[in-house]
């Protein structure tokens, strides 16, 4: 594979594709060569105003279009973008400053007074202001060399935390490179494709699209927030040829009450990410639209690391997140012991690809993700002899249930098949005699009939007795991140004490 910069393919795009389409937001759209030319000015501009190769700087920004310029004229300057959440606060941006050390930041909304007091507002770029990235036009189209910057860092992003604080994931432009020529390949993206970009630019999969789309010259269009009925709309009327969805979508397109209204033809799939497929869900979806789901895997430290093949439609599965693209090599590790399990063995999912990300900061983390050469991507899981890959759950947040292992998403799969739960989440609760019992935090449905005790017996009728669950609590939604993760770990620190409390009350 090609090593190459970030930027290449957009600067490549803007001439193979020149004035087509490129990138829509609303009623306005770029052509290819309007992005790569903005992206160059506001490179231009940085350089100007002292950002040197080497350097970081931060994008704490909505979904818009500058979200895109910026991202390429950072990379054609010869730093690294940070990707910062436009939903942190405060104390989150701070961590996150402390961490990448950026030399100035683009900013819009509540962030630019946020990083301004932070980083002092004369390292602040606002979009929100004429003088932002579409403002950029008085420089040249100046850029900085090439020699030996494939190794160079290209992009920073935050893994998801659940186990402790944001640590940040570099990228080099040869692993982030290797992500995006993987991520075409698996979606069979190509020119004549149109798809929707609605989960945050600031999460890898967001970036992930962007950078997929410039490089196969497809045409994007940018939301600023998810709205299930825009979306459904634009599939509609632009013709949009598939869609990406991360669990909080597919449940919005379930769930919709006029979902049979829309005609959704001339989409070839639903691509699912970021979590294991909710069977019950992807196949109410399928049921209502006539349209497939292509399950995937990735992590923010390698990008794709198994899809379902899209050019074998007859084989896709939901029990399955499918196959490991072409130079990514796949093994399952033990997950007390370490050593390599043959196919069916339950342990570690570990991978070896040119798109790992080249270390965390802070770089004391980064010894314990790797077992040599592979990535420890901490999700426990099983091979089946061809290569199809099956996910059970995070290592760290299985239940031990007097020495079995539980794998929270089991249970909720299950719990997700009750007409009365529209959307659910399993953490672990300490026990004195089994070391931990399952419990299930659930967002009910008010117009749907729910007996008590009813969600534990679907359970115990369903799974092995160890896997029971214990308590059942109601909550108006479950927290997750974004990209569509459950924040176990929040709901855990939350009721394990009110939990702990009526036990011991008992």
């Amino acid at each position: 594979m090609a090593a190459g910069l970030m930027h290449d393919a957009l600067e490549q795009a803007a001439i193979r594709f020149g004035a087509r389409t490129a990138l829509v937001a609303g009623d306005q759209s770029w052509s290819f060569r309007d992005l790569d030319t903005l992206s160059s000015r506001f490179a231009a501009d940085l350089i100007g105003r002292g950002v040197r190769p080497g350097d970081r700087v931060a994008l704490m920004t909505s979904n818009r279009p500058e979200f895109v310029v910026a991202v390429h004229g950072i990379s054609k300057a010869g730093a690294a973008s940070v990707l910062f959440s436009p939903a942190w606060k405060a104390i989150e941006a701070k961590h996150a400053l402390a961490l990448t050390d950026p030399v100035c930041a683009v900013t819009d909304g509540p962030a630019t007074e946020m990083l301004g007091g932070l980083l002092g507002g004369a390292r602040i770029t606002d979009l929100d202001q004429p003088s932002g990235v579409g403002g950029v036009s008085t420089r040249g189209d100046e850029r900085r060399g090439r020699a030996g910057m494939d190794d160079t860092e290209a992009v920073l992003v935050f893994s998801s935390g659940t186990t402790g604080l944001p640590k940040a994931v570099r990228h080099t432009h040869r692993s982030i490179g290797a992500g995006t020529a993987h991520w075409c390949q698996t979606l069979g993206l190509g020119p004549d494709d149109r798809f929707q970009v609605a989960t945050p630019a600031s999460h890898i999969l967001g970036l992930l699209n962007l950078l997929a789309a410039a490089t196969a010259g497809a045409t994007v269009r940018l939301h600023r927030r998810f709205d299930i009925d825009e979306v459904l709309h634009r599939i509609e009327d632009e013709k949009m040829t598939l869609e990406m969805a991360v669990a909080p979508i597919a449940l919005a397109l379930a769930n919709h009450p006029h979902l049979e209204d829309f005609d959704l033809s001339s989409l070839r799939f639903i691509m699912w990410g970021a979590t294991p497929v909710t069977q019950h869900v992807a196949a109410v979806v399928t049921e209502r639209t006539g349209v497939r789901w292509l399950p995937a895997y990735g992590a923010s430290e390698l990008p794709v690391i198994a899809v379902n093949p899209v050019d074998s439609p007859a084989s896709w599965r939901l029990d399955s997140v499918g196959l490991p693209p072409v130079g990514v090599h796949l093994r399952v590790a033990d997950l007390e012991s370490g050593v390599v399990l043959p196919p069916g063995g339950v342990g570690e999912i570990q991978v070896r690809s040119p798109s790992v990300m080249a270390g965390y900061l802070p770089p004391e983390a980064t010894p314990s993700a790797f077992a040599g050469e592979w990535y420890r991507t901490g999700d426990v899981g099983w091979l089946e002899p061809e290569g199809w890959v099956h996910l059970t759950d995070r290592a760290k947040e299985m239940i031990k249930v007097n020495g079995f292992q539980v794998a929270p998403a089991e249970i909720e799969s299950v719990l997700q098949g009750h007409p009365a739960v529209i959307d659910c989440a399993v953490f672990g609760l300490e026990d004195e005699r089994a070391g931990e019992v399952p419990v299930a935090v659930v967002q009910l449905d008010p117009g749907q009939p729910l007996a008590e005790g009813e969600l534990e017996q679907l359970v115990a009728g369903s799974l092995a007795t160890y896997k029971r669950i214990h308590h059942v609590v109601t909550v108006e939604s479950i927290p997750r991140l974004p990209s569509g993760k459950v924040l176990r770990r929040t709901l855990r620190d939350e009721w394990t004490p009110v939990l702990m409390r009526t036990r011991a009350d008992n």
